[in-house]
């Protein structure tokens, strides 16, 4: 069974999941609670911007295919 990475990127349970094993491993080895603030909000910054890039994409090439079904039925009605 393969991956649906796409889907993946873009769950915010899947996000939280990482900032809960990353905070947990920082907090295991002492580092102070700063630190693991700001490396949880970088990550929780670059998951936004990945799941909005990835949406944007994924939004993108649903338009273009409707596009392009439209275009070629109508040069077919031709």
């Amino acid at each position: 069974m393969a991956i649906d990475w796409k889907r993946k990127l873009t769950s915010r349970k899947f996000w939280l999941a990482v900032i809960g094993l990353v905070s947990g491993l920082l907090m295991a080895f002492k580092v102070d609670g700063e630190t693991v603030e700001t490396i949880s909000g970088v990550i929780m910054s670059a998951a936004s911007v990945i799941a909005y890039i990835i949406g944007e994409g994924m939004a993108d090439a649903a338009n273009g295919t409707v596009v392009q079904v439209v275009e070629a039925k109508d040069e077919a009605e031709e």
